[in-house]
C-alpha cells in the first residue's frame, strides 16, 4: 500500500496537468475538423458529464482519498524529476504551435494510451480492486479512462497521420510517442526508487520504536 500511495501521489501531478494539455490542442488545431471531438475530450475531463461521473481530477482524488490520503498530504506533494520531465515534456510541446504534431502524438496517443489495458490480462482498476479490496466507486478514475481513451487514441492517431505531411514530421511524431513512454516508464522507475531510498530508514525507526 505504500508504494501504491506513492505511484497516485505521482500519478495526480499528472492528472493535473492533463486538461491544460487538451485546451492547448484544442486551441492550437491547425485541421478544423478535429477540434469538436478535441473540445467534447475537454468537456469530459472537466465535468465527467458524458461518463456521468466527474470531474476527472475530483476521480483521481476520490481514488486517493480510498488508499488513505489525506488532502493535505496530496497538496502537499511535489513531483519527483522523472514525473517532472514527463510534465514538461508534454507542456513544451503543445504550447509551441509549430511543434503540435509533437504534442498531439505524446498527449493523444502515447499518453492516453496508457490506459488501453484490453488484450494484455486484467485492466488496472479490476487489479486494484482484487488486490487492495477497492470499490468500484473508488476506482472510476481508471475504469472510466479505460473507455474513452479508445476512442481518444483513434482521434489521436488519425489527427496526428493527417498533420504528418512530410517524412520529418511523421518521424517526429514517431519519436514523441516513443520518447513519451519512456518518459512514462522512468518516472516509475523514479518513483520506486524513491520508495526503496525511504524504506530502509522506516524499517529502521520501527525496530528502534
Amino acid at each position: 500500500m505504500p508504494l501504491l500511495q506513492s505511484v497516485a501521489l505521482q500519478g495526480y501531478q499528472l492528472t493535473k496537468h492533463f486538461l491544460y494539455y487538451v485546451e492547448h490542442l484544442f486551441f492550437h488545431c491547425p485541421l478544423p475538423k478535429f477540434k469538436r471531438a478535441l473540445l467534447i475530450n475537454v468537456y469530459e475531463e472537466e465535468t465527467g458529464r458524458l461518463s456521468k461521473t466527474d470531474n476527472h481530477v475530483a476521480l483521481m482524488q476520490n481514488f486517493m482519498r480510498s488508499l488513505g490520503i489525506s488532502d493535505a498530504q496530496r497538496d502537499a506533494e511535489r513531483p519527483l524529476p522523472g514525473t517532472a520531465e514527463l510534465i514538461n515534456y508534454r507542456l513544451d510541446a503543445v504550447r509551441d504551435p509549430p511543434r503540435y504534431h509533437i504534442g498531439a502524438a505524446a498527449v493523444m496517443i502515447a499518453s492516453e494510451g496508457q490506459n488501453l489495458e484490453t488484450k494484455a490480462g486484467e485492466a488496472r482498476h479490476e487489479l486494484f480492486g482484487k488486490v487492495y479490496e477497492l470499490a468500484a466507486d473508488d476506482l472510476l478514475f481508471f475504469s472510466v479512462h479505460q473507455v474513452e481513451d479508445v476512442g481518444h487514441v483513434e482521434q489521436g492517431l488519425n489527427l496526428v497521420s493527417e498533420l504528418c505531411t512530410t517524412p520529418q514530421m511523421q518521424a517526429d511524431a514517431l519519436f514523441a510517442v516513443d520518447h513519451t513512454c519512456k518518459l512514462f516508464y522512468g518516472m516509475y522507475e523514479n518513483i520506486y526508487a524513491e520508495y526503496r531510498r525511504k524504506v530502509p530508514r522506516t524499517s529502521a525507526a520501527v525496530k528502534a520504536a
